[in-house]
């Protein structure tokens, strides 16, 4: 007599186990506005390119030119800023490829952006982490309690610096 039960499967243990849920995740894409004045700034160079081209070849400045802005905008927007569990299940924050364990987080801050240019200028230290996007207004300042790294302290440019602080928990010094 023949089952039509198949026979249970034990669980691939070599496959890879499933990436654990972003607590915060933002893209940091470039303005919205930015994309018409490039495609207006490209067409403008295809067209005059285009004024000493008859025939076919008047279409080609426009087909060739076109998507390096848009390609350039969309490299600009790669960085994104996360707060997620490692596979040890410690929070850590990633800044587009750096990452960060929050258990070597003392405290924290938001950098509003108006104290932006005063955190990025004369108070800076040169040994600290920078992850910064000038169309980015706010930013986080973490400072760091690890005596192995040579950095005292990351500042991330995010739009939502008090939901990272929270997704993070740790103490704002703010």
């Amino acid at each position: 007599m023949v089952s039509d039960k198949s026979p249970a499967v034990p669980p691939d243990e070599s496959a890879p186990p499933a990436a654990p849920a972003a607590v915060y995740s933002e893209r940091l894409w470039v303005p919205l506005w930015w994309w018409p004045i490039a495609l207006g700034v490209t067409g403008l160079l295809a067209a005059e390119i285009h004024m000493g081209a008859p025939g076919i070849r008047a279409w080609l400045p426009y087909v060739l030119l076109f998507p390096i802005p848009v390609w350039a905008l969309i490299w600009m927007s790669r960085h994104r800023v996360e707060v997620a569990p490692d596979s040890d299940g410690v929070l850590e924050l990633r800044a587009d490829r750096a990452h960060l364990p929050v258990t070597y987080v003392s405290r924290a801050a938001a950098v509003p952006t108006s104290a932006k240019s005063a955190a990025l200028g004369r108070q800076l230290d040169p040994a600290a982490f920078v992850q910064h996007r000038p169309w980015i207004g706010p930013m986080v300042l973490l400072v760091l309690d690890d005596p192995d790294d040579p950095a005292p302290y990351w500042v991330v440019s995010t739009r939502k610096p008090e939901r990272v602080l929270t997704a993070l928990g740790v103490p704002s010094a703010g």
